[in-house]
């Protein structure tokens, strides 16, 4: 099992994609409004779009350079359209139509022939034949001019550097110089275009596309909408395809993009007029739910308690004990709503039925989760338990910090808290129950969180013993602070608390793995295939990386051999060397001699590999019968293993670091003199940590030989480690001979090894 983090193809499998393919087109737009683009058919595609203000324009956009797709799977890019020519028939309604001041104008973003950076204003009526709203339109990129009125205000285009292009589309009451913008008409309108018939020709109307497939492996995915709604569901459901996730999609429906709003006082707060979801999102999980049915996922729909914080209902939000509300640190913020608001909760109950509706409608069997609810604490640590609502139900008392010692009642009032988190759980669950009878519901909980050893009684709110089994048919965990800081000793404290306070066995859990918030954090992604191999080995019913945009955007390939082939066994030599057994360190070095003696010295390791003769150690019929037998298992030179060196496997305080008060992980090695030898097999249970010379127990040790230290040490603090230690080593030869009448005369066997390096 391994992983790449690709940055572009490199001999993989390619293909052909025409210049224009529905699929391929992305949207963008300010908030609040909101658009989604779908491809109905092969050659056509749609866009649903909701304006609040007279202010909101969506683009419709084709990019010269792919910066969406999976290294693996993106088209190439090519800036050139002058070869090309782009025919489609247009059809709108609740827009600006064609031949409107600021109707759809085509937007050409570049550079013209002297390389200077321009933009081209492309009106679409002057190339359409048919009415404002139901015309064939061509665009022929070598003949082609922008300007309002033709030919007397003509600007030619020079599409020879193209970096992307957009259509423009907006409300019927548009008014883009108004500051700040008025709403429109009736608080909210609703407009579509499609285009069908699509077509592109010429020389330039083909570019090459990356058509890998990677072999389906034990990994699932976890989507975001709120990190997607940019992309057709088809381009989403292709990479995940391709990159070999099967199963179910765990989907988090957001917490930014799937409301209806009301504009009111002001501004613009959720509300259920006209429906649950917007035109637009409701389209654009209607796409994606009857796709994945088609390509054989199951879908489970993730609803948080999270919400877009400038549209929620003040009385909905969480509050400490000043009436600050709970505020996430995203930019802009999210909130989180109250589980004590009847209204909020409510709320979140339609919106769950809508989105496993869309599901079940497409065919899917209804799959629910409720993503990580729980009350929120600001950094200082005050817990947002003193809502107004919250207030009545379980008459909070003042908690300054949860992170401070609590007396009787304050952890009374955690558990409160707890119970009145997990009765809003269970209504949301019976809701689905109720509508859905068949409807599987899961829970999903962060650990880091709610879990946090600097609040040990933050678990009374956050895990309530409420959620125990069997209030939920799956548990789901996640840790991704533990798993991308590499700290699984952590995750396997965590994961263990969680299932001695729940009770969910291990076939009903599930290990949610991630997540890489940043590009410049791809090496993280190391850490997160680890953590999910190592759920998939203590053996949960699925894992699923979170999540497949940001696989997208670093190019993270997960693949995964014959598992029965292995190239290294954790089993130790069997046979006990003595003084007998010859040992060999040897180095690399290249010596250069000048005609007058003169030399140079280059050293090629930095390290001394090890070679070794453990034949004279054999001293009975019985230990070469061993012998054979293990070499035989270990098909001769093909798997490594471990040795305990006679002459050197220990190591007696040996400096592995010095504190800087967030460091906790060290690796062990063994010091000679100046040079420094890394110890990757420690011996289980030999090792031994002090810190500034003061022993301690709080460490783990996890594979690779990493000390993980409970608490990380002040700065200045000095590290130590005594331990015993084994080498890798492997069988040198194909061949191992021994004959018996030449061993009893007392001739000593040979049987070489040679140390394996990582």
């Amino acid at each position: 099992m391994a992983h790449w983090l690709c940055s572009r193809r490199e001999g993989q499998v390619g293909g052909v994609v025409s210049r224009f393919d529905p699929r391929f087109w992305t949207v963008n737009f300010p908030r609040p409004m909101m658009a989604a683009v779908t491809n109905p058919a092969a050659d056509a595609l749609r866009v649903d779009a909701v304006f609040y203000t007279r202010g909101d324009l969506a683009g419709l956009i084709w990019e010269a350079e792919d910066r969406f797709d999976h290294p693996l799977l993106k088209y190439e890019t090519a800036r050139d359209f002058r070869a090309c020519r782009l025919r489609f028939r247009w059809r709108s309604a609740g827009i600006k139509p064609l031949d409107a001041v600021n109707g759809p104008t085509l937007t050409i973003e570049g550079r013209d022939a002297t390389g200077v950076a321009r933009a081209w204003y492309v009106r679409l009526w002057n190339y359409a034949v048919g009415t404002p709203e139901d015309a064939s339109i061509a665009i022929d990129f070598a003949d082609l001019a922008g300007g309002f009125l033709l030919p007397g205000e003509a600007d030619p285009v020079w599409a020879g550097d193209v970096d992307r292009m957009f259509v423009s589309l907006v409300a019927p009451d548009y008014d883009g110089g108004a500051e700040p913008p008025a709403p429109v008409q009736g608080g909210a309108r609703e407009g579509w275009v499609e285009w069908t018939g699509i077509a592109c020709d010429g020389p330039g109307s083909v570019l090459d596309i990356g058509d890998a497939v990677v072999p389906e492996h034990g990994f699932a995915i976890a989507s975001g909408y709120d990190d997607s709604y940019n992309l057709t569901p088809a381009r989403l459901l292709r990479n995940a395809l391709h990159l070999g996730y099967r199963g179910a999609i765990t989907h988090y429906v957001g917490m930014s993009h799937y409301f209806r709003l009301d504009a009111l006082y002001g501004g613009f707060y959720v509300g259920l007029n006209g429906g649950v979801l917007n035109a637009a999102c409701a389209a654009w999980h209607r796409d994606f739910a009857e796709r994945a049915a088609r390509l054989g996922y199951d879908v489970i729909w993730s609803l948080s308690y999270e919400l877009f914080d400038a549209h929620c209902w003040n009385n909905w939000k969480q509050r400490a004990a000043d009436g600050a509300p709970a505020q996430t640190g995203w930019v802009p913020p999210s909130t989180l709503l109250s589980p004590c608001h009847d209204g909020a909760m409510g709320y979140l109950r339609q919106v769950a039925t809508a989105f496993v509706g869309i599901g079940v409608a497409a065919g899917l069997a209804a799959k629910f989760q409720i993503g990580e609810p729980w009350w929120w604490t600001m950094p200082d640590g005050r817990p947002c338990l003193y809502d107004v609502a919250a207030m009545a139900a379980f008459a909070p008392v003042p908690i300054a910090s949860v992170r401070a010692a609590m007396t009787a009642a304050q952890t009374a009032t955690m558990d409160r808290a707890g119970a009145a988190l997990a009765a809003s759980t269970a209504a949301l669950t019976a809701a689905m129950k109720a509508r859905f009878p068949a409807c599987e519901t899961l829970l999903l909980t962060y650990l880091p969180t709610v879990l946090d050893r600097a609040a040990p009684e933050l678990k009374r709110a956050n895990m309530p013993i409420g959620w125990a089994s069997p209030a939920f048919d799956v548990l789901q965990l996640e840790d991704y602070d533990w798993v991308t800081d590499g700290d699984a000793a952590a995750t396997a404290r965590g994961v263990a608390a969680a299932t001695q306070r729940l009770g969910y066995p291990r076939h009903r859990q599930h290990y949610l793995s991630g997540f890489v918030l940043r590009p410049d954090q791809a090496a993280q992604w190391r850490f997160i295939e680890a953590a999910g191999l190592a759920a998939r080995a203590r053996g949960v019913a699925a894992v699923f990386l979170w999540a497949l945009p940001q696989v997208m955007r670093d190019g993270f390939v997960h693949f995964e051999g014959d598992e029965d082939v292995q190239d290294y066994d954790d089993v130790l030599f069997p046979i006990a060397l003595g003084r007998e057994a010859e040992v060999a360190p040897a180095f690399s070095t290249t010596v250069l001699t000048a005609a007058g003696g003169a030399e140079q010295r280059h050293a090629g390791w930095v390290e001394a590999r090890t070679s070794y003769d453990v034949g004279p150690g054999l001293r009975s019929e019985a230990d070469i019968a061993m012998l054979l037998a293990f070499f035989r298992a270990r098909m001769g030179p093909a798997r490594a293993f471990r040795l305990r060196d006679p002459f050197d496997a220990t190591g007696t305080d040996e400096a592995i670091g010095s504190g800087d008060g967030m460091r906790r992980r060290f690796d062990l090695v063994k010091h000679y003199g100046a040079a420094t030898r890394r110890i990757v097999r420690p011996v289980t249970g030999s090792v031994r940590v002090a810190i500034d010379g003061v022993a301690t127990q709080g460490f783990a040790v996890e594979d690779g030989g990493v000390v993980v230290l409970d608490t990380a040490p002040r700065t200045g603090a000095a590290v130590t480690a005594s331990f015993t230690f084994d080498v890798t080593v492997r069988f040198a030869e194909d061949r191992l001979r021994v004959a018996r009448a030449t061993f009893l005369a007392g001739e000593a066997v040979s049987v070489p090894l040679i140390e394996v390096r990582a």
